[in-house]
């Protein structure tokens, strides 16, 4: 059986910028300490504080990178390769090299530029880079499998910038917005940074936020004005999702596509926001072998996967049907094993069976570092489960 998938929403009721993310997440359960030991390792002469405040009369938690003034100009390359040598996981990484990339190309089309030649001003400073590879590290960090956003409070008037004023919301702003709800406040004031826009289209590609979940964590993310007619935050919220009866099964049969780009519809399904995907071969007409593809997807999502499917395959149909499902209560721990952060599904069945399994993704990333089998790995943090179970 699938189990719910733990989810971040995104409520950007007064906008979002990368300092208010990564408050927001600070406020919902990162250890401030552990992202500050991550910033310490991105060498760019920066330090991350925080503190709670309260905005509007709400408490909220102000993140602040102090950074010296005098910045260098850095172009893509140069950023991405302090994120190269950053000290996160994988997939953190992904996140934040796929977020200065799609600066870079917002960047590049405002001032008609190739992306590799434009010059990171703003974003490109310690405390943009702090923001979005904190933010990135903290999404993992969570067990975040998909993100989700209400709509994207933006400002009017204008802001200074490297290149001059420029009107609200800022082009590269309401460029990296393009695909997400936004709403008009009337408020003269730069709600929304392109920092923080282009961490809501990353991580969420504008998908709104399922109509039932079950909320686990919720907090806010304090902004640097403290105006007296609204909170100023973002407010983030934790939560399972689980969509028993409402879950499709998408299917479709291939005899004319070669097996080696299974992997890859296999990542556009997921990438699309299938909850899982599975092949095998089945013989189809004429006595041709060919390979029939199945997903399981949530009901908003069909018709995304649905055309993910008929954009990496060859296939010129599929089938789909509803399908219900039954999960066990679980909840996502961490154990340290041999300096290593492992995370931890534990389920319980109604008669009371436990069932505790060490994340793939983890085991496979410390096996890399120490040069040992996977298996062996999960062996020896099996045991220690036992162990700490026993005790």
């Amino acid at each position: 059986m699938n189990e719910p998938q733990r989810i971040l929403i995104f409520d950007p009721f007064s906008g979002a910028s990368g300092d208010m993310v990564l408050g927001g997440l600070i406020d919902i359960g990162v250890p401030l300490e552990w992202l500050q030991e991550i910033v310490q390792g991105l060498g760019v002469d920066a330090g991350l504080e925080a503190e709670n405040v309260t905005r509007g009369g709400l408490s909220a938690c102000r993140a602040r990178v102090r950074a010296r003034e005098d910045q260098p100009l850095r172009h893509l390359e140069q950023v991405l390769e302090i994120v190269g040598k950053a000290p996160i996981e994988d997939a953190a990484r992904k996140i934040a090299e796929a977020a200065f990339r799609r600066l870079a190309e917002v960047e590049g089309e405002v001032h008609d530029m190739p992306p590799e030649k434009v010059h990171f001003h703003e974003v490109g400073a310690a405390d943009a880079i702090v923001d979005i590879v904190g933010a990135a590290a903290g999404i993992v960090y969570l067990s975040v499998e998909r993100c989700f956003t209400r709509p994207v409070a933006v400002g009017r008037g204008w802001v200074s910038a490297a290149h001059g004023d420029l009107p609200l919301p800022a082009p590269a702003t309401l460029k990296l917005l393009e695909g997400i709800p936004v709403v008009d406040t009337e408020r003269d004031a730069e709600l929304t940074t392109p920092t923080g826009a282009v961490l809501l289209s990353v991580l969420t590609e504008g998908r709104s936020p399922p109509g039932s979940f079950v909320p686990m964590r919720s907090g806010f993310g304090a902004g640097g004005r403290d105006p007296s007619t609204h909170p100023n935050s973002l407010r983030l919220v934790l939560a399972e999702y689980d969509v028993v009866g409402r879950l499709w099964v998408i299917q479709a049969d291939l005899d004319d596509m070669s097996p080696e780009y299974l992997p890859s519809l296999r990542e556009a399904l997921v990438s699309a926001g299938a909850i899982d995907v599975w092949t095998h071969a089945v013989q189809m007409k004429k006595g041709r072998t060919g390979f029939r593809v199945e997903a399981l997807v949530a009901q908003e999502i069909r018709e995304k996967t649905a055309q993910a499917l008929f954009e990496n395959s060859t296939t010129l149909g599929l089938r789909f049907w509803p399908v219900e499902r039954q999960v066990l209560p679980r909840t996502v721990n961490r154990i340290e094993w041999r300096g290593f952060s492992i995370r931890v599904k534990i389920s319980e069945s109604a008669q009371g069976h436990v069932i505790c399994k060490p994340e793939y993704d983890d085991i496979t990333q410390a096996a890399r570092a120490l040069g040992l089998p996977p298996q062996k790995v999960r062996q020896e943090i099996e045991s220690l489960l036992d162990s700490q179970r026993e005790s």
